[in-house]
């Protein structure tokens, strides 16, 4: 009796889109790391010129300031992100999904850990305004929200996917993710809560999070599928 052949070799992790971009955006986030690391960062003359125009701008201009604080710390904040990917979870959980809802819940935890482990490691808080300081010496590296809002809006953007929604539902929540990812850039930087450094750093990262987390998924679905047969 003949035994069962085996299932057909997967593709090379090289061949994964998700993972060629994982690779990419975290070696960027790496080398940016090790500049900030080292008291340098290549967007040092744009981090201060930046933010003395948004300080004379904001100074200026109160209620802006206003609605972008309200905008920073309900709209765009960490644990609206945090709790959108909740919902989706358990949503997934209760759909029967419970592989894939734990995927999604542990990558969130671990873009979480792994922003403050690299915050703490750098080990500096930038100074508030109204005394802007040299980003190279001080560096909330990296942006926490800029990094949620990639991890987030990435996470759900791939879930999305996955179901098979309309074309427009699926243009539309590609528009409010852009918008969301941006938008918490320019809110941080406005209120002088980070540099551009610290910004760029959050979402080279948030998007290495998540391609590879796409990337390693796929590859555990597909050898799923294959061993389907030979299991029944």
């Amino acid at each position: 009796m003949h035994s069962p052949a085996p299932p057909p070799p997967l593709s090379p992790p090289e061949r994964s889109p998700a993972l060629g971009a994982g690779i990419g955006c975290g070696s960027l986030a790496l080398v940016l790391l090790i500049l900030v690391a080292l008291r340098w960062s290549p967007l040092l003359s744009l981090d201060r010129t930046v933010a003395d125009a948004l300080h004379r701008r904001a100074v200026a201009e109160p209620g802006l300031v206003h609605i972008n604080r309200i905008l920073t710390d309900w709209v765009w904040d960490p644990w609206t992100m945090r709790t959108l990917i909740a919902v989706a979870v358990v949503w997934l959980w209760w759909r029967g999904a419970r592989m894939l809802a734990g995927w999604v819940a542990a990558t969130s935890l671990f873009a979480t850990l792994l922003q403050q482990g690299l915050k703490s490691a750098v080990g500096r808080e930038r100074p508030q305004w109204p005394n802007p300081v040299d980003s190279a010496h001080y560096a909330a590296f990296p942006s926490g929200h800029a990094m949620t809002a990639v991890v987030s809006c990435g996470l759900l953007l791939w879930l999305l996917h996955r179901h098979g929604v309309r074309r427009r539902v699926w243009h539309a929540a590609l528009a409010v993710a852009w918008v969301s990812v941006i938008g918490v850039g320019v809110t941080r930087l406005y209120l002088g809560v980070h540099w551009m450094t610290d910004v760029l750093g959050g979402w080279l990262l948030g998007a290495a999070v998540v391609a590879f987390s796409i990337a390693v998924f796929a590859r555990y679905e597909g050898r799923e599928r294959a061993a389907l047969p030979h299991r029944s």
